[in-house]
C-alpha cells in the first residue's frame, strides 16, 4: 500500500481505470458554511491519493477532469454529502455514482449500522480508526495521521462494492439500488438549494 499526498491537484497522467473511490474532508458538515479541504481517491489497487486544498483555490484541472468523466464510476460512502460539496466547490455533477451506504441500507436490513467503520468490520473484517475524523482539515499542513486517516476512507470501497453487489443480487434489489444511485446528484442539488431537511416526497 502507498499513500501519495498532493497540494492543490492530482499529478497529470494518473489513471484510475473505470471506477474510482472518492471521499472528502471538510471544515464541518454545513454545506453553506463549511469549505472543502481534502479529496482522497483510490483505484482499488491498495494505493491512495490525498489532494489537499490549504486555501480556496479549487481550479485543479486534473482532478476536475476525473470528477467530470462520465466513463468513470465514482464510489462513495454517503455520496449525498460528498456530491454536494463537489458541486458547490467545483461546479461539477459527478456521474455515474455508487454509494456503499445506500447499498447497505437496501440489503443489510438486519442492522441499523451502516457507517463505513461498520461495513468494513462486518463485510471485510477490517477495523478502521476514526480518531482523526474531527481534526482540523483546514490546517496549512496535514499531519501524517490525518493523511493516513483520509486514505483509509477510500482504500476499501471497491471491496465493499463487490460484497454489497452480491447482496443486492441475492435480494433482487440491484435495479432499485441503481435507480437510487442515479438520483443522488439530484438529491445533492436539492440539499444545496435549501431542501436539505424537508422531504419533498412526504405528504
Amino acid at each position: 500500500m502507498s499513500i501519495s499526498y498532493h497540494r492543490g491537484d492530482l499529478p497529470a497522467g494518473l489513471s484510475f481505470g473505470d471506477s474510482v473511490a472518492i471521499d472528502s474532508e471538510t471544515m464541518g458538515l454545513d454545506l453553506q458554511r463549511d469549505r472543502l479541504c481534502v479529496i482522497q481517491l483510490s483505484a482499488g489497487d491498495g494505493n491512495a491519493h490525498v489532494v489537499h486544498f490549504p486555501d480556496r483555490d479549487y481550479r485543479a484541472p486534473n482532478l476536475r477532469a476525473l470528477l467530470g468523466d462520465h466513463r468513470v464510476t465514482k464510489l462513495f460512502h454517503f455520496a449525498r454529502f460528498d456530491l454536494a460539496m463537489i458541486q458547490r466547490h467545483f461546479g461539477i455533477v459527478c456521474a455515474p455514482v455508487y454509494c456503499t451506504k445506500v447499498a447497505s441500507k437496501l440489503v443489510r436490513t438486519n442492522t441499523d449500522r451502516h457507517g463505513l467503520k461498520d461495513l468494513c468490520r462486518d463485510l471485510l473484517g477490517i477495523e478502521l480508526s476514526k480518531q482523526q475524523q474531527t481534526s482540523d482539515w483546514g490546517a496549512a499542513t496535514l499531519s501524517e495521521e490525518q493523511i493516513a486517516y483520509a486514505a483509509s476512507d477510500v482504500l476499501h470501497l471497491h471491496a465493499l462494492r463487490a460484497k454489497l453487489d452480491a447482496l443486492l443480487d441475492r435480494e433482487g434489489r440491484r435495479p432499485l439500488a441503481e435507480a437510487c444511485f442515479s438520483f443522488l446528484p439530484i438529491r445533492a442539488a436539492l440539499d444545496l438549494a435549501g431542501w436539505d431537511e424537508e422531504d419533498i416526497f412526504a405528504h
